[in-house]
């Protein structure tokens, strides 16, 4: 039999809803981010630079874009003959087919394939947030305690706390009580999603509780373990993290990479992180342009103003226009005289000239003001934006769109854009 102390279940089936147009077509683990990466790129390259060399990543929503890039594992050496990557879809059963209905009920889904490794650990990972962390450590911590469950937990402010599921814990870190958010937290420890289990005791809990409808690791198994029990540990961790669960905070951890000295730093030789990258020629900077605090990915071309963005590959931004503040992903091509202010532009955009997005006053959206938000003008993939148009804050346009879309050739803030067919 096949025997890894360790494995480690990447969770990437989630829709994102909350970030709107961007996820229509793609999971939210394979959003770019960082104008080269995807956001599973991050607990991939953690995995192999902790030493996990077996990975299963289990899909579910739109996954054909995150199944190719990460294709057999190579960029992460997770090629491996014994163990590396494995892509693990909802698949039918002789007892009937079932979704993935909650997090602990896809990983219960998958028993035979943690089974074939014999594990003395299983490590729960979410493929999408933004982090680095040595997992060995936090495994160490683990042993050290003896503990059934440890739980990776960081500090947050007080008022953000009931947005997390939180962790009381006595003076050696074990918990005493953990609250799924709760309105009242009695702590700013917060779940961070990561967790370590010893295997008897990951495999009694979901057996156990197989048939609670959308078994859920924060609502449920780990309760479960605590009321039997357990050894369960708060594994603290002070370095950064970041839940790009939203639009907002999507857009502030792609300009935060771009300070003067970023708080979470892409370029150290320590700690890679790995990708898929194209095979693309270098970017180009004309002499016309102005380039002031950016990063600029592999194949771009710049012919006008770049300031505080993110520009992803192969994108071509033209003569006289003005980018300002924005999240410009791969093969976006923006035309002439443009003026572009606080927008995330998803990928294979067209963008006519003469255009002006983020233009005039605030106003709450009209059909998701949750999602559409923070003054953003956000852009879905392969969309088209005619020439000459303006586009107010907090809007959102996906689709081929045509000059008769924009009354007057503007779509004012607050308003939404969808042509028919596409998906929101």
């Amino acid at each position: 039999m096949i025997k890894k102390e360790m494995i480690a279940m990447l969770l990437a089936g989630g829709q994102g809803s909350r970030l709107g147009v961007l996820t229509a077509k793609v999971a939210k683990p394979a959003v770019a981010f960082g104008g080269k990466y995807r956001i599973i790129d991050f607990p991939l390259s953690n995995c192999i630079n902790s030493g996990i060399d077996t990975v299963g990543v289990l899909t579910q929503y739109q996954p054909l874009r995150l199944n190719t890039h990460i294709g057999i594992g190579i960029p992460w050496d997770l090629d491996r003959n014994v163990g590396g990557v494995s892509i693990l879809p909802p698949y039918e059963k002789s007892r009937g087919s079932e979704w993935y209905t909650g997090t602990a009920n896809a990983i219960y889904q998958n028993l035979d394939y943690m089974e074939t490794f014999n594990p003395d650990y299983v490590l729960i990972l979410s493929g999408d947030h933004i982090y680095k962390m040595d997992y060995e450590v936090m495994l160490d911590y683990h042993k050290e305690n003896h503990a059934d469950v440890t739980i990776a937990a960081m500090p947050v402010p007080m008022e953000e706390a009931s947005r997390f599921g939180i962790v009381i814990t006595d003076g050696s870190g074990r918990i005493t009580e953990f609250q799924e958010k709760p309105p009242e937290p009695k702590s700013n420890l917060a779940s961070m999603g990561i967790y370590i289990f010893s295997w008897p005791v990951l495999k009694k809990a979901l057996i156990e509780l197989r048939d609670v409808p959308g078994c859920d690791f924060g609502k449920h198994i780990i309760p479960h373990c605590h009321e039997q029990g357990g050894r369960m540990f708060a594994y603290e961790y002070n370095g950064y993290w970041k839940d790009v669960g939203t639009l907002g905070s999507y857009w502030e951890a792609n300009m935060e990479l771009i300070d003067i000295i970023p708080e979470f730093n892409l370029y150290e030789e320590f700690w890679k992180i790995y990708t898929n990258s194209d095979i693309i020629p270098p970017q180009y900077i004309s002499d016309q342009s102005v380039i002031e605090r950016c990063i600029i990915g592999d194949g771009a071309e710049i012919y006008g103003e770049v300031r505080n963005c993110v520009i992803g590959s192969g994108v071509t931004i033209g003569q006289g226009t003005v980018v300002r503040d924005s999240i410009i992903m791969k093969d976006v091509e923006i035309g002439s005289g443009c003026i572009i202010d606080k927008a995330i532009i998803a990928e294979d955009v067209k963008i006519g000239a003469n255009v002006t997005l983020g233009t005039g006053g605030e106003a709450p959206n009209k059909m998701k003001p949750d999602i559409y938000s923070f003054g953003l003008v956000t852009i879905g993939e392969n969309s088209v934006i005619p020439d000459g148009v303006q586009i107010g804050k907090n809007t959102a346009v996906s689709g081929v769109t045509i000059r008769e879309d924009y009354p007057n050739g503007i779509l004012e803030s607050g308003e939404t854009l969808i042509k028919a067919g596409e998906r929101v």
